[in-house]
């Protein structure tokens, strides 16, 4: 999608520390940090929301975890923890519409979030 931000990183048209990229997925670092460790995790496909997946697209998320999983590991934070969030539409927090997951850890995260 032309105007989509993520879309454009994923191009390479925005620069951004990336620390993934493989056909499906690019990871990089979140330019506003929630936590030491704070990457997106996004598709190369165009996603809106994640109410607009289909079933035909059902493994994209799964690809997602495990790439998180294995970012937690490769960073040294898997055993002490992390997690993964996905915010879908203007209440939960998506402010980009293009599905990314956020992996965040490095710190005692609070429960509830926000």
């Amino acid at each position: 999608m032309a105007d989509c931000l993520f879309c454009k990183i994923v191009a390479g048209d925005i620069p951004a520390a990336i620390v993934h990229r493989d056909d499906a997925l690019v990871a990089f670092r979140d330019i506003n940090p929630q936590a030491p460790f704070h990457v997106l995790i996004v598709p190369r496909a165009h996603v809106a929301t994640l109410n607009d997946l289909t079933p035909d697209r059902d493994a994209l998320v799964g690809s997602m975890a495990r790439l998180a999983a294995r970012l937690a590991r490769d960073a040294g934070h898997a055993e002490r923890g992390y997690r993964t969030v996905f915010n879908c539409n203007a209440d939960a927090g998506q402010t980009v519409w293009h599905i990314h997951m956020h992996l965040l850890a490095g710190r005692r995260l609070a429960w509830p979030p926000g």
